[in-house]
Formats: C-alpha cells, sequence, structure tokens
C-alpha cells in the first residue's frame, strides 16, 4: 500500500471552500510489486487527473490499491478513511464492501463523494467515467467481417472477468451473431495470471481456420502476434490482429497494431469535473459519462 501526497503536483495552495474540490484523493489500482505508472492504460488516466487539478488549483493527494488476479482489493488504503480529501477518484478497481466502510466510517461526517473511473462497483451510487467497451469490441469484430474474415477468434477473458473485458467479450459475441456468423473461437484465459502467447498457439492448433484474431486488450494482442510469428505465420497476410486500448507500444510492435483508441487523458479530466460538479451540486441525478474508442487503422489486418 502506498499513501501519500504528490507533492511534485501539488497545485498552489488555495482556501478551503464549503461545497468545493480543494483536495482531491486519487486512488489507483495496482498489481502487487509494480508501480501504477507500469499499466499502460492508467498512465495516461493519471496524466489526465494531474492536469485538471493543476488547471482548477485543487491539492491532489494519491495512494495505490493492490488487487490480486480478479482485481478485488486486498488492502484498503487510509486516505480513504482520512479527513485529508473532499473527494475521491477510485482508477480500476473494483469498489468491494470493505472499501465502501472506509468511505463510511468517518461517525458525525458525511460520506465524501467517489468517482468511478474505469472502476465498478455492485452499487449504482457512483458518478462514473468509462469508455464503451461494448461497442467499441462489436465494431472491431464488424471490421474484420467487412475486411472478408469469418473465422474470428478472440484471445482473452473469462466467463468471469472484470465488468469492461465481459462487455468486449460481449461485444465480440453480439457482432458475430448479429452477421450470421455461427461460430466463435474463443481462447478462455485471466490476463492478470497468464501471457496470452500460449493460449494463443492452443486455439490455432485447435482451430487452423482462424483468420483473424481480436485481443481484449492490446498487451494481449502484441502477444498474440508474437505467438502467431512462432508458428510460422504471417500477420497479416495469414492471420490478423485486432487490439484494444491503443497503448504505446501498439504503434512500434511489428506489424504496427490495428486498434481501438482510447481518450485516456480526457477519461481523467472528465472524473475531476465530475467530482467537481457532484461536490457543487450534491444531490443531483448521478452520471455516467461515456468515451468513445475510435478505430487506428495501422498494419495487422488485412483483406480476406
Amino acid at each position: 500500500m502506498d499513501d501519500r501526497t504528490n507533492n511534485a503536483e501539488l497545485s498552489p495552495k488555495v482556501e478551503a471552500l464549503p461545497n468545493r474540490l480543494n483536495t482531491l484523493g486519487m486512488v489507483v489500482k495496482t498489481e502487487i510489486g509494480l508501480p501504477p505508472r507500469a499499466n499502460p492504460f492508467y498512465s495516461h488516466v493519471i496524466v489526465g487527473i494531474e492536469e485538471a487539478c493543476r488547471r482548477n488549483q485543487i491539492n491532489l493527494l494519491f495512494a495505490t490499491l493492490p488487487v490480486d488476479e480478479y482485481n478485488l482489493p486486498v488492502d484498503v488504503p487510509k486516505i480513504l478513511s482520512s479527513q485529508g480529501a473532499d473527494g475521491f477518484l477510485m482508477v480500476g478497481a473494483f469498489v468491494d464492501e470493505n472499501i465502501m466502510e472506509a468511505i463510511t466510517s468517518m461517525a458525525g461526517k458525511p460520506p465524501r463523494p467517489i468517482v468511478l473511473v474505469d472502476a465498478y462497483s455492485n452499487s449504482d451510487s457512483f458518478d462514473t467515467v468509462v469508455s464503451d467497451n461494448f461497442r467499441a469490441a462489436y465494431q472491431a469484430v464488424e471490421y474484420l467481417i467487412r475486411k472478408g474474415h469469418r473465422h474470428i477468434g478472440l484471445v482473452g477473458s473469462e466467463p468471469t472477468s472484470y465488468p469492461s473485458l465481459k462487455q468486449r467479450r460481449g461485444g465480440y459475441s453480439r457482432a458475430l451473431r448479429e452477421n450470421e456468423i455461427t461460430n466463435s473461437y474463443i481462447a478462455n484465459f485471466n490476463i492478470r495470471k497468464e501471457s496470452s502467447h500460449d493460449p494463443t498457439i492452443r486455439l490455432m492448433r485447435e482451430h487452423p481456420q482462424i483468420t483473424a484474431l481480436f485481443g481484449i486488450n492490446d498487451l494481449v494482442a502484441v502477444n498474440t502476434i508474437r505467438a502467431l510469428q512462432e508458428m510460422g505465420l504471417r500477420v497479416p497476410q495469414d492471420v490478423s490482429v485486432i487490439g484494444y486500448d491503443d497503448i504505446d507500444l501498439a504503434a512500434i510492435t511489428k506489424p504496427a497494431l490495428t486498434t481501438f483508441h482510447v481518450d485516456t487523458v480526457v477519461m481523467g479530466r472528465a472524473a475531476v469535473q465530475l467530482l467537481i460538479s457532484r461536490l457543487e451540486n450534491p444531490d443531483s441525478a448521478r452520471m455516467t459519462l461515456t468515451i468513445h474508442p475510435t478505430l487506428i487503422e495501422r498494419e495487422s489486418v488485412a483483406e480476406r
């Protein structure tokens, strides 16, 4: 657990005002032993949050939230039960009962507002900022179908995966179904515990008719390309590959990865604005802001 003030990013000290976001607590999920900036998706979300805090003269506190392979918290940072922050951004984690208890544990004090950023909860009481996982995955598979592919596999996720991955899996299945493609090919595995290398090889050996693969995220897609190349298959001439997220690695892998770009910096900025609005209007309706990914065509998909 890492609970600290991010002094390098603090805005000039401002006078504390009621119903104003003077100090923001940013809680970012992290795999045990890795810094949050090592995550290529959330590092850009953090940039957007920091930029918005500087622009609005908001002090920024920072803590990490270690999670297990199922994305569930294994420890609760003290920042959630302290009086230091006026509100919180929860980035990437599932808000479980332990976190809820920490948030509401201050006797005599109303719970501080929380905005979920690519994060989820069984409660519907939070404002949220998410990417349109289902629709973008649907569009990824439709893009492959328009390129002439009929045998399309999905690499990564499980039926019980984190909600964002389940939504992408659902988009994959819906696109096949609505285009009257009856065969689906899925390499099921927990992407937090296993690389896509071996599952890709198993899937291709079992179903050599596959001509295109959708990686559940870009890291999975990049490892999928490497596995295909080790098998002697050419990308995209023999098998096309498409990803999701548009992390920095996507543009420099060989071949460069076609993927869906999620504006994660905007996600961070928007989350700060939602939290400001929630403090100023505590009784307003809950809001979900959806960021729509955009297709980035590079070199990893070919016509069939």
